[in-house]
């Protein structure tokens, strides 16, 4: 029995959907353990099914758990609405983030009953996560922070940005992780400012703050770490200031995680000792996320959020300051929530640190 598609089922039972489907690849992964790119699952109080083109039969048999697997022809998407149908199915819940117009609507042009967007059913299961799922996001995440480990002293004067980066994904792979969580992130100098700036051919100069935000994917789970270096010589007191403002809320923050904590009040901890210092417009983005088969899931952590936090989930706190034309920090952390604080899965240092020329 697969216990996901249970509770999907329980979940169903609370709707006034009869049925629930899915093709988006990180929720039928979450459901059936499929890696590939291109299926679609539905699920009703007594069936599971699973469906998919010749290209990946071989690949669902070995995979897939907990659901009848079908081989399709044609449109996948006018295959599961004749799916429906032929399940008798007049209310059919789907997750709206991860459903086109365009799709809804081939959808819907072969299905006569209604189509419920239900943005919660498998947010909501996702974002905690099992014992299973915390050592895989471990694993991911230690296997980040030795490449981490092992690259810093290769940084030296005359690297680009683009080549850095390529260097932490090739030894993701060549490590043993199916690619990087998200397009690593290598900044210097005054481009470290770039909250998500993608690399380029700047190259490293000494006075140069080094920003680099990274994680690789392993076992169908993410990791996330930021860490922020200066590379030769500190530029000057505006880095160790903003610095030190960014550890001291980070750190303030981290004290803070623990279950029955709502995200907008752990995001106002870090924001509030930013914002005392000065700094609070220099900190525009959220304090973290969820973290696990996607690299942004639930809950997330800003002024806005709804959420509480809750045993189990995996999040990252990640404040940071940054200031146009001169630099910026971000450190971030991913820990796992506890009844009473948090288990911090990334161990790097967080000391401000001078890389040698």
């Amino acid at each position: 029995m697969n216990s996901r598609i249970e509770a999907v089922r329980k979940r169903l039972m609370e709707t006034e959907c009869d049925a629930f489907f899915s093709v988006a690849p990180p929720t039928n992964q979450y459901l059936t353990g499929f890696t590939g790119s291109t299926s679609a699952v539905v699920i009703t109080a007594n069936e599971a099914l699973f469906l998919c083109d010749f290209r990946y039969t071989e690949q669902a048999a070995s995979q897939v758990h907990g659901c009848r697997i079908e081989e399709i022809k044609g449109n996948l998407l006018k295959r599961l609405a004749e799916r429906l149908k032929d399940l008798k199915v007049e209310s059919a819940g789907f997750e709206p983030a991860y459903l086109t117009v365009d799709e809804f609507q081939t959808i819907q042009s072969e299905f006569s009953g209604s189509l419920k967007p239900q943005p919660e059913l498998i947010a909501g299961l996702r974002s905690v996560k099992s014992p299973e799922e915390v050592e895989a996001v471990r694993a991911a995440s230690g296997l980040a922070e030795t490449v981490l480990v092992d690259l810093l002293p290769s940084i030296k004067s005359g690297i680009s940005e683009r080549e850095l980066a390529a260097r932490f994904e090739y030894e993701f792979k060549r490590r043993g992780a199916s690619g990087a969580s998200f397009d690593t992130i290598a900044l210097f100098g005054a481009r470290s400012s770039l909250p998500h700036g993608q690399p380029a051919d700047t190259l490293l100069r000494p006075g140069d703050v080094v920003l680099l935000d990274f994680g690789c994917r392993k076992g169908g789970y993410c990791s996330d770490l930021t860490r922020t270096y200066v590379f030769g010589n500190i530029p000057g007191l505006w880095l160790e200031e903003i610095y030190a403002i960014t550890l001291k809320a980070q750190e303030a923050a981290l004290q803070s995680v623990k279950a029955g904590i709502p995200c907008r009040q752990l995001d106002a901890v870090a924001r509030d000792i930013i914002g005392e210092a000065g700094y609070g417009k220099q900190f525009g983005h959220g304090l973290g996320h969820g973290v696990g088969i996607e690299i942004h899931e639930a809950p997330r952590l800003n002024p806005e959020a709804e959420a509480v936090l809750e045993a189990g989930m995996v999040i990252t706190i990640e404040p940071g300051i940054y200031l146009p034309g001169k630099g910026g920090v971000r450190i971030e952390d991913l820990v796992v929530v506890t009844g009473n604080g948090c288990e911090v899965l990334t161990k790097s240092p967080k000391e401000l640190k001078v890389l040698s020329e």
